[in-house]
């Protein structure tokens, strides 16, 4: 599964791990990423949507119909 977010776009951040002795070496910070299922009455469908858990709270806030509005005007499928 693609580690990003339909809805806030969140990617992974790319950073450094730092030993005792301050070796770096490389690391990656994925974000909080979960395939959820909302029914889409407008479609009369299910969709199921990648997003990050702070993504699942908007959505659960805005309503799932502007969530897909959100991310078609992005240039998302759905």
């Amino acid at each position: 599964m693609s580690a990003h977010c339909q809805l806030t776009g969140s990617k992974p951040g790319f950073g450094n791990n730092i030993s005792h002795s301050h070796r770096r070496t490389s690391r990656r910070f994925d974000p909080n990423v979960q395939r959820k299922r909302y029914w889409l009455s407008g479609e009369g469908r299910y969709v199921r949507l990648t997003l990050s858990a702070r993504a699942i709270k908007t959505v659960d806030i805005i309503g799932v119909e502007a969530a897909v509005a959100r991310i078609r005007a992005r240039g998302g499928k759905v």
